[in-house]
């Protein structure tokens, strides 16, 4: 019952709209503007920067929190973070529709391999910033962090284990299907492009 359990824990925290939440503060439903994404990206461009910051945290430590606990209840933490970023892709209170799953992911990651997590961030902004694309950087992101856990793992580090390695690749496949849209507006030039600076 642990590994079912794990899951459907994960799944139900991963799943909270906080993007969505934000966004009605200020009356706008982000699901209805933008790219319709209730992640930090859509947040940002069609709220603002404050409140894409804060759903960008929110969204973060509802991977990170409920790995960090897991093994308190008796979870198996891998799977708490499969859970987590499946609910965010897949909300239970959205009618199973909800975001990209990046930032969970990046949340997840901080409490399984920090280090790996440190580097993948960097590698994001990098990216995100020489492109200026958002969808650029995670989609580079998806293929970087199983190289970043196979390097972990070459060097005897806890955290490059075989468990942290099948969740990134899972999660990276995952990752690429939800920006399937992305690539095919990249593709054809009409992907939006970040606006480092407002105004």
């Amino acid at each position: 019952m642990i590994y079912p359990l794990s899951l459907i824990f994960g799944f139900f925290i991963g799943g909270l709209p906080f993007g969505l939440f934000l966004g009605r503060m200020k009356g706008i439903d982000v699901r209805k503007v933008g790219s319709g994404n209730i992640g930090a990206t859509n947040v940002y461009r069609v709220v603002g920067p404050i409140y894409g910051l804060i759903t960008l945290i929110l969204d973060g430590l509802k991977g990170f929190i409920p790995v960090l606990i897991a093994p308190s209840l008796s979870l198996n933490s891998v799977l708490v973070g499969v859970g987590a970023v499946l609910g965010h892709i897949f909300s239970p209170y959205l009618k199973f529709k909800g975001g990209k799953g990046v930032t969970t992911t990046f949340g997840v990651l901080l409490a399984l391999a920090p280090l790996s997590f440190l580097i993948g961030v960097l590698f994001w902004f990098l990216i995100a910033f020489l492109s200026s694309y958002a969808s650029v950087a995670s989609l580079s992101i998806a293929v970087i962090l199983p190289v970043l856990v196979l390097i972990a793992k070459s060097i005897n580090l806890r955290e490059g284990n075989l468990s942290n390695l099948i969740f990134v690749i899972a999660v990276g496949i995952a990752i690429w299907v939800m920006h399937r849209t992305n690539i095919k507006r990249l593709i054809r030039g009409e992907e939006p492009k970040l606006r480092w600076r407002r105004g």
